[in-house]
């Protein structure tokens, strides 16, 4: 075999991991940010001022919040289930060390420190859960989609052949979600003045890049013979064409149906292509073709798992419309947004007793059909991170008004109520987002380039390196340096206030 067949095999033929596995990885980047925020208080605490230097804001970062990650997806998966046990430990005892620190000084009983807790008012216009979520998404899979390509990356985390749930199939599908929330259907919510269709319009605009580098890798893809996934979305057919034609789809249907009612669409769209699925012979053309015999004839035919899924993802992203529209209601206090995270576990909870009964009575799990099982799979995970991402900024409130004057970057600020006066010993101090050093602010201004930046360095590795049959020191070495030249690149842009983006 070559080395684009052997690469090819090494990602073929797979089927996934446990759901269990999968939400055990997926509290890692809420803990991740949870101890790098609980470090930055006790600094505050110890030094009376926050990290000021920007070469060891950018250090901590990456170890506290993309090191792990890699760990965990590769020397370290074998004790995955650990690793959450370690790093909520570790939290504990910062945040015991901070609370031990303070309680000297502040001498209110912990039922009164609560209590003051949740009456504290939030800024309302920023909900930085949506803004971690959607740059952790493209951090793991920045990390995966090279990392899948060394042997160290478990392959039941890669994408599964036809079904499974795999951790990289998890990563398509919230994609979709992230950019849902924040589409203009979503962030222009308020506006009732507004024509009709000036959103389509507005997409049809925004699109273009996206279609601009789904060619781009269409044509470099094919011209240098480099390895491929034909079953994953066809011949010609990649992730760039389907984010692209899905925003235009959604933002089409959104002018046609109230965007409140987003959920009905989606529901109605996803049972209906899965009836399709199961009683016609649409099913057997996804995954054999029109002859049976996996031909590849025709432009159809070629691209018919691309072309066909776009129906599921379509569904996945007018939900996730939904969503967004629902964080985006006012809540001024952390009273509300702990009545919000309730409202989330119960969703997370509804959506995987839903998963059990689809799995049962259709079939199992497949991101090559984004059936409907995947649909309500890809919800329930992704809700259920951002859940966690929630109660992660809720937690770091709470230390921080311990701690006053502290401050964590991409966090919630905490207002003070209007016409309230000051309250014994937990005050709320009014501090503004400290997101100039902050690697999460910096992938956040240049979203899409970070994700191209990663393709172009996984293509390059690839080409210059027999990954296949790398070393675990080698391999370790090799995804730190990619991770952290591309944070680098984010970081200097971000410095320098630089936002590639003119569409």
């Amino acid at each position: 075999m070559s080395q684009k067949q052997l690469k090819e095999a090494f990602i073929s033929n797979l089927n996934g991991t446990s759901l269990l596995e999968i939400s055990a990885g997926l509290s890692l980047a809420p803990l991740c940010l949870l101890c790098r925020g609980l470090l930055l208080i006790l600094y505050y605490l110890h030094h009376g001022k926050p990290v000021s230097s920007r070469k060891h804001s950018l250090l901590l970062d990456f170890l506290v919040l993309v090191s792990p990650l890699l760990f965990s997806c590769t020397v370290l998966s074998p004790i995955i289930f650990f690793m959450p046990v370690i790093l909520a430990a570790f939290c504990a005892g910062i945040f015991s060390k901070i609370y031990s620190q303070t309680k000297r000084e502040a001498r209110a009983p912990f039922g009164q420190i609560v209590k003051e807790f949740q009456k504290t008012y939030l800024d309302p216009e920023y909900i930085p859960a949506i803004t971690v979520f959607r740059v952790y998404v493209n951090v793991l899979t920045s990390i995966s989609i090279l990392a899948v390509d060394f042997p160290q990356y478990p392959r039941r985390y890669a994408k599964a052949e036809t079904y499974g749930t795999g951790v990289m199939d998890l990563g398509v599908g919230a994609f979709i979600f992230g950019n849902a929330l924040v589409c203009p259907e979503v962030r222009l919510k308020s506006c009732t003045t507004q024509p009709r269709f000036s959103n389509l319009a507005r997409q049809v605009f925004s699109v273009w890049p996206l279609i601009s580098l789904g060619v781009g890798r269409l044509l470099s893809v094919k011209s240098i013979e480099y390895h491929e996934h034909t079953s994953e979305y066809g011949v010609h057919w990649n992730f760039f064409f389907t984010l692209a034609f899905v925003r235009l789809a959604a933002s089409l249907l959104l002018a046609v149906f109230p965007k409140r009612k987003a959920w009905l669409v989606a529901l109605a769209l996803a049972v209906l292509y899965q009836l399709l699925l199961s009683t016609t012979s649409l099913k057997v053309f996804i995954l054999h073709g029109s002859d049976g015999r996996d031909s590849r004839l025709g432009f159809l035919d070629a691209n018919r798992e691309g072309l066909l899924s776009l129906l599921g993802y379509l569904a996945i992203y007018l939900a996730s419309v939904q969503v967004g529209l629902w964080l985006l209601q006012r809540r001024a206090s952390v009273r509300g947004w702990l009545e919000a995270l309730r409202g989330l576990a119960l969703a997370v909870f509804v959506l995987l007793v839903l998963l059990q009964l689809c799995q049962v009575c259709t079939e199992p799990v497949s991101r090559r059909m984004a059936n409907l099982p995947f649909c309500t799979w890809v919800l329930a995970h992704c809700l259920l991170l951002l859940s966690l991402f929630v109660l992660t900024d809720l937690t770091l409130v709470f230390t921080k008004l311990l701690v006053k004057g502290s401050s964590v970057p991409c966090c919630w600020k905490v207002v003070q109520p209007p016409g309230s006066s000051k309250k014994h010993g937990m005050e709320a101090v009014l501090v503004g987002r400290e997101d100039r050093l902050c690697l999460i602010s910096a992938i956040n201004k240049n979203q899409l380039l970070f994700f191209l930046l990663a393709n172009v360095m996984t293509g390059a590795v690839n080409v210059l390196i027999d990954t296949i049959h790398s070393k675990a020191a080698f391999t370790l070495c090799i995804l730190h340096l990619y991770m952290f030249l591309n944070c680098l690149v984010m970081s200097i842009l971000h410095a320098r206030n630089i936002v590639l983006k003119f569409w």
